[in-house]
């Protein structure tokens, strides 16, 4: 099925181009029978052998279901579920799941750079106040923001039982980083206690995450052709934690209106390096034809 499907997108594409890779994962509706394993880099790359977050669970829903985004390696799903628990235990039912990858990652039809790998996923910031929804309910419901609408500062959605359930979140060895609002982080600088901040090199302001934050785990063992994160932050005087001068950026110097060069640059001669809505089969790595062609 999956072969006769890839067979039907390559005829449908112009003799001598090279389809979207994310045409070709985008439209694999299940995942490959393979050992589990990430391959390549979180914003390029593919995913073996995933396995899908239950629609509900005890302390879990799984939102839009039908994007087919719920998939992801083991470790991913184990962890979304032990946090759910912690999140039962700071007073929430639980947790509302966003995407994850598609059954074996890659890049997306749309709205993500990175999930390719089944070690990303999106964390709703509302509160579930129920674990019943059904389908259609899933499709229709929306998160919170928790930031003002000048994007300076959280607003009156963002609780003490957010930025607990941020600092357990983060304070798990599983995870690489956590991306939320650069409000949420200049928050979470002003009240996390003196004694141990570390944790918080690992939240990391982004812009889009006013809604949800999104996890990023570590490369799991026996994936040894995934590309471990490199750190993006150096280690600072106060401890490591991010909380320093550079986070005020984002609440200031980006939020201001681009001014127009004296002289603007002349126009690019080559094409735009690729990203995950132009990237063909070419740039990811080999690997991932494999996943592709897999049962």
């Amino acid at each position: 099925m999956i072969r006769a499907l890839l067979a039907a997108l390559l005829l449908a594409t112009p003799a001598g181009a090279e389809p979207l890779a994310r045409t070709l994962f985008g439209a694999a509706k299940v995942p490959s029978q393979q050992a589990s394993e990430a391959i390549g880099s979180y914003a390029r790359g593919c995913a073996a052998g995933l396995v899908a977050m239950p629609e509900s669970g005890p302390g879990w829903q799984a939102m839009r279901l039908s994007r087919n985004r719920f998939w992801g390696q083991p470790a991913m799903i184990d962890y979304l579920q032990d946090l759910s628990l912690v999140a039962q235990g700071l007073g929430w039912a639980g947790l509302y799941i966003g995407d994850i990858s598609q059954p074996r990652g890659g890049p997306m039809t749309g709205d993500h750079a990175s999930h390719q790998i089944g070690l990303d996923a999106d964390i709703w910031m509302l509160p579930p106040r129920r674990l019943n929804l059904s389908r259609a309910e899933r499709e229709e419901i929306s998160s919170i923001s928790v930031r003002t609408e000048d994007q300076r500062a959280v607003n009156a959605n963002f609780t003490p039982a957010h930025a607990a359930l941020l600092q357990a979140a983060a304070s798990d060895p599983r995870v690489e980083r956590i991306f939320v609002a650069a409000a949420v982080k200049l928050e979470m600088c002003k009240t996390a206690t003196r004694r141990d901040k570390s944790w918080l090199q690992k939240i990391r302001p982004i812009a889009g995450h006013n809604t949800h934050f999104h996890v990023r785990l570590r490369c799991p063992e026996g994936s040894a052709s995934c590309v471990t994160q490199s750190p993006t932050v150096a280690e600072l005087s106060d401890g490591g934690s991010g909380c320093d001068a550079t986070l005020d950026w984002w609440v200031t110097t980006y939020l201001e209106p681009p001014k127009p060069p004296a002289n603007p640059p002349p126009k690019p001669t080559t094409p735009p390096p690729r990203n995950a809505r132009t990237f063909l089969m070419s740039d990811l790595p080999a690997q991932c034809a494999a996943v592709l062609a897999a049962g």
